[in-house]
């Protein structure tokens, strides 16, 4: 299973707002230290956002922060939050894509079975556990 940039960003933004839930983080504090697109960022924030994730604040002491404490967010609903609308294979899409053997496949349920798998694997761990060591002051 290969997660998409997006899932992969988003998860790194968690670890680092999970290593200081009280601290508010902009998208272009959390863009310079990944060395990513900050606009790429913003989306990712308002999907995370939009999904219950993290509140975000506007003005001087803006920024995004966790709603919840990091034990509180599991992983696996992040990443089913992060990943929404990217099937596993094209069969999972919502209109069936273009398989040819839909109907007579039997890899499909095994491969459903297999992403719940991983997705309840991913629930026994929360934020917390992945949290980014706190930096030390320069």
């Amino acid at each position: 299973m290969r997660f998409t940039s997006f899932t992969d960003y988003g998860l790194r933004m968690l670890m680092r707002m999970a290593s200081a839930p009280d601290q508010a983080f902009s998208t272009a504090d959390l863009a310079k230290e990944f060395n990513l697109s900050r606009n790429h960022l913003a989306k990712i924030m308002q999907r995370l956002a939009h999904g219950g994730i993290v509140e975000t604040r506007r003005g001087a002491h803006g920024g995004a922060v966790l709603r919840r404490s990091p034990s509180e967010v599991r992983l696996g609903d992040v990443v089913m939050l992060l990943e929404e609308g990217q099937a596993l294979v094209e069969c999972f899409a919502p209109d069936g894509g273009d398989c040819t053997i839909n109907g007579c496949c039997r890899l499909k349920a095994r491969l459903r079975h297999a992403e719940n798998r991983f997705i309840e694997d991913l629930n026994k761990s929360t934020l917390r556990d992945i949290a980014l060591p706190v930096r030390a002051a320069a």
